[in-house]
């Protein structure tokens, strides 16, 4: 299935969408973020995802990013679910949905949704740290026969997520950077 192309936002656009970005899900104080670590500040994802002028807005984006060979999209569970919806609505691509460990009920299956051997299918994620549950997911899809084509995120907290995305085998590109918000 081919994706249709569609233009970046312009710079203004793209600057004022990640102007409501933090402005919505930037918090500061001491947070323990799912590595582990002690961090000063948080991007709280769920604040993107629940409202819908914003994730309009980001699927937009994340859209025009999309490589157009892709067959399907995917997101992580639970913060990546939203996103790889509304990215699936805005471009007519089938997703699914990768658990974090495969439920022991009904089919038993570690994700939701149809997926095929061969197909090119972009993870779609939120906010990246270390990159760990990208991989986890990326690796999950590799090995049920997908070719896990880019990882796509809305935030890259530039804290070494691509390091370790590129040194799984992985192309990884963010919406926005630390940096490039500002921060």
């Amino acid at each position: 299935m081919a994706t249709p192309t569609l233009n970046m936002p312009d710079d203004r656009r793209l600057e004022e969408l990640g102007q409501d970005v933090v402005a919505a899900a930037y918090l500061k104080g001491r947070f323990v973020l799912r590595s582990g670590a002690v961090s000063s500040y948080y991007f709280d994802k769920y604040m993107l995802t629940t409202r819908p002028a914003i994730l309009r807005r980001i699927a937009e984006a994340l859209a025009a990013m999309v490589p157009p060979e892709t067959d399907r999209l995917a997101g992580p569970e639970l913060g990546a679910v939203p996103l790889a919806t509304a990215v699936s609505l805005e471009l007519g691509l089938p997703c699914l949905f990768v658990r974090k460990q495969a439920k022991g009920y009904g089919t038993a299956d570690g994700f939701e949704g149809e997926i095929y051997p061969g197909e090119r299918i972009v993870v779609i994620e939120d906010v990246l740290t270390t990159g760990s549950e990208a991989i986890r997911s990326a690796r999950a899809l590799r090995d049920l026969g997908a070719n896990v084509t880019e990882i796509l995120g809305v935030i890259d907290r530039e804290e070494g997520a691509a390091a370790s995305l590129a040194a799984a085998g992985f192309h990884f590109r963010a919406l926005f950077t630390k940096s490039s918000l500002g921060l």
